[in-house]
C-alpha cells in the first residue's frame, strides 16, 4: 500500500480522475494546468497522449508541492481518427454515430512524478471498447443530458445512460474513465 504520509497532486480538472484519485489516497490536492492540447497531423496515439501528459507534467510541477504529481490525457481512436470533446450537440451526435456498431481504441497518457527524488514514469495504457448499434433516439437522448460535452469521444463508460452502448471491452475500464488506476498505482509504487 501507499503510506497515508505522501502527499499527491492531481493535475486535472477531471470530476472523474479526482473521484478515482481518492481510491488511491485521500491525501490529495487537485488543480487545473492551462495547456492547449493540440495533436498533430500523422502523430501516433500513444505518442499524442505521452506528450500531452509530459507537457502537463512539466506545468504541473511549477505548481505543486513536494509530494508525487500526477497528470494523465485521454483520447479516443477510430480507424486512425483522434475523436476529442464535441464542440457542439451536433458533434457528438456525429461522433456518437460513428462510434455505434464499432470498435475503437481508449489511449491515456499518464505521467507520474516524484518531486522529492525527481524521479518519473511516463506510460500510456489502452483499452478497446466496443459498442452496441445505437439509434438516433437514444444517441439524442444522451445528448440532451448533457453528459458528452466534456469527453472524448463524447461518452462517458461511468454514465448511466452511456455504459449501455458498451458491449465489451478488452483492456483496463478505469482506462476509459480516463485514469487507468493499476498502472498509475503500480508507477507510484515505483516512484516512492
Amino acid at each position: 500500500m501507499i503510506p497515508a504520509s505522501v502527499k499527491f497532486y492531481l493535475a486535472s480538472q477531471s470530476p472523474r480522475r479526482r473521484k478515482l484519485m481518492s481510491l488511491l489516497s485521500n491525501n490529495f490536492s487537485a488543480f487545473s494546468v492551462d495547456l492547449d492540447e493540440v495533436i498533430y497531423p500523422d502523430e501516433d496515439p500513444e505518442d499524442v497522449v505521452l506528450r500531452l501528459a509530459e507537457h502537463k507534467m512539466d506545468l504541473a510541477i511549477q505548481q505543486a508541492g513536494e509530494g508525487i504529481v500526477i497528470t494523465g490525457d485521454t483520447i479516443v481512436v477510430l480507424d486512425d481518427e483522434i475523436l476529442v470533446k464535441p464542440v457542439d450537440e451536433e458533434d457528438a451526435f456525429h461522433i456518437l454515430s460513428k462510434l455505434s456498431d464499432q470498435s475503437h481504441s481508449v489511449y491515456t497518457g499518464y505521467s507520474v512524478h516524484n518531486k522529492v527524488t525527481g524521479k518519473r514514469i511516463s506510460r500510456f495504457e489502452r483499452t478497446e471498447v466496443y459498442f452496441r448499434k445505437l439509434s438516433e433516439h437514444e444517441i439524442r437522448d444522451y445528448i440532451r443530458g448533457g453528459s458528452p460535452m466534456d469527453k472524448a469521444g463524447a461518452y462517458g463508460i461511468q454514465d448511466d445512460y452511456g455504459a449501455v452502448f458498451v458491449r465489451k471491452i478488452e483492456g483496463c475500464y478505469y482506462n476509459v474513465v480516463g485514469f487507468p488506476l493499476s498502472a498509475i498505482y503500480l508507477a507510484i509504487k515505483e516512484i516512492i
